[in-house]
């Protein structure tokens, strides 16, 4: 009883912050760092279909980008405290947030709250490393999926990661397709010619993200089928693929105008923000 108690007053504390105006303004600012991050991995992947090899189309690469230059340094700072902020909104979203759900349903979208809190701990993780120095060398020593692979089910753990990151991927895609992300924006947000633009963005760049998630999750399953963590990889190695394939150039160019597109929708998720969309 003790234990049903305290997880309702931490329900009702999560609910409570998570509808709170401070965190409202901070969600604003991190869904800006978000899109800047998804525009800058545009960019690498548009110069890489163009013969420019010498950046790295995944969210390492393209906040490196920013290393060298001091003033990008500071972005590169913000960025991180931006993806943190999303951090701390989706973890309250995961305890408190979703209220008009109920049983499974409750349960699938809090936890996909937290897996994308963990995606976004994982960008803010890369760009504090990238801004310290310790995060732009092209390849590490051992990849993440050789570690996992390393543990007792670990061929296993991978492959139901390869599943996870798919299903991400399809998810978005459908949402693109549906419009279903049309429910993050205000009425305001979808009204009038700024409304249609928004709502092309969105379409693009969820479906343009969905399929870049695909060509990733594949990737990972394919290194857990063959027990080779070398044939597994992020987006960079996803995109570098696409460039070698038939019209591998035009098509890269493709998703990262979609990639792009993406970004600018946060940025219009940001501005207009549906706070009771969950």
């Amino acid at each position: 009883m003790a234990q049903t108690s305290a997880g309702d007053r931490l329900e009702r504390a999560g609910a409570t912050a998570d509808r709170s105006e401070w965190l409202d303004r901070s969600v604003r600012f991190g869904l800006v760092a978000y899109g800047f991050v998804y525009l800058l991995i545009a960019w690498v992947a548009t110069q890489l279909a163009l013969g420019n090899h010498s950046g790295r189309p995944s969210p390492q690469g393209a906040l490196a980008e920013l290393a060298d230059d001091p003033v990008g340094h500071v972005v590169l700072w913000a960025v991180a405290v931006g993806l943190f902020v999303l951090v701390l909104w989706r973890v309250l979203e995961a305890i408190g947030g979703h209220g008009g759900a109920e049983g499974a349903d409750l349960l699938a979208r809090r936890a996909l709250s937290l897996g994308k809190a963990l995606l976004y701990g994982a960008l803010g993780v890369s760009a504090v490393r990238v801004a310290l120095g310790n995060g732009q060398s092209r390849r590490a020593p051992k990849t993440a999926t050789a570690k996992v692979m390393d543990w007792p089910a670990g061929q296993w753990i991978v492959g139901l990661a390869a599943l996870a990151i798919i299903g991400y991927g399809l998810v978005m895609v459908w949402s693109g397709c549906t419009d279903r992300f049309l429910r993050h924006l205000d009425s305001r947000g979808q009204a009038g010619e700024a409304g249609r633009a928004y709502t092309w963005f969105g379409r693009i760049g969820h479906v343009a993200k969905g399929v870049a998630f695909g060509i990733v999750g594949c990737l990972v399953g394919y290194a857990a089928l063959t027990h080779e963590p070398r044939k597994s990889g992020g987006l960079d190695q996803g995109l570098e693929k696409v460039l070698h394939e038939p019209f591998g150039p035009g098509l890269l160019l493709a998703i990262a105008a979609g990639i792009g597109c993406y970004g600018l929708f946060c940025f219009a998720w940001a501005r207009h923000r549906s706070r009771w969309s969950g």
